[in-house]
């Protein structure tokens, strides 16, 4: 695949790939030369892996894995916790260009009208690297979505222009990079995050569980819920449906 423009100074394709993102960072961290933005895709993962650690897998040719190199040098410590959900944030606005009805669940999962057409996973691969991986179901059908809350663009009816998709998404997600070294980014991400406002539960490391309203994001980026004694850092949320 050729350059997307000004935005992806540097896109490689590859026909498979067990992971792009290990990929990535094992180039990262053998000495290979990749530049801001620089990303690698495919459109067969077959050993893909998300939040959590669970396993990401799609038909051949029915998903888009996209991993991008982020030079955070210019980004505070105390800021580098919102790239993931920075990353979700342009994600909605790439998706949203062309898929109406796009929005985070925290921290970084994209929902299309409450059902998952995105996931996000973001990895350290030197101190000032970081490598964002995004798996987006593209092509699959509807018979061939893993779960029922899945979705994509094929099964919402729309065929996807890629090309554009990539190039939005990199475009974005190097605007709101900048964005976060420069100041904060929580209002950005707030208005795009459909957690906030909603009942849920999260389920946290450990077992616990806690149940209450998501009521907005701290200074960090961790999620408030109301009754909560402190901000939920990790966890995984699940909103829950009106009585």
């Amino acid at each position: 695949m050729s350059a997307e423009g000004a935005a992806a100074p540097h896109v490689v394709e590859v026909p498979v790939s067990e992971s792009t993102n290990a990929e990535l960072v094992a180039a990262l961290q053998s000495g290979e030369s990749w530049p801001h933005l620089g990303a690698l895709v495919t459109r067969d993962q077959r050993s893909g892996r998300g939040r959590l650690d669970r396993e990401w897998v799609a038909p051949a040719g029915t998903a888009l894995a996209i991993s991008v190199v982020l030079r955070v040098g210019t980004v505070p410590d105390e800021r580098r916790g919102w790239i993931p959900l920075v990353a979700g944030a342009a994600m909605v606005d790439a998706i949203g260009a062309q898929l109406p009805g796009a929005g985070v669940k925290w921290p970084n999962d994209v929902l299309v009208d409450g059902r998952k057409i995105c996931g996000i996973l973001a990895q350290v691969a030197d101190f000032d690297t970081i490598v964002v991986g995004s798996g987006v179901n593209t092509r699959m059908t509807a018979g061939q979505l893993p779960v029922e809350t899945a979705t994509s663009f094929a099964a919402r009816g729309v065929v996807v222009d890629e090309e554009r998709l990539i190039a939005d998404y990199l475009r974005r997600l190097g605007e709101l990079v900048d964005a976060l070294g420069r100041g904060s980014v929580r209002d950005i991400v707030a208005e795009r995050c459909v957690t906030i406002g909603q009942r849920v539960t999260a389920h946290l490391p450990g077992g616990e569980r806690i149940t209450g309203r998501a009521m907005g994001l701290d200074e960090l980026g961790h999620l408030l819920i109301d009754g909560a004694s402190r901000p939920i850092a990790v966890g995984d949320i699940v909103h829950l449906r009106p009585a």
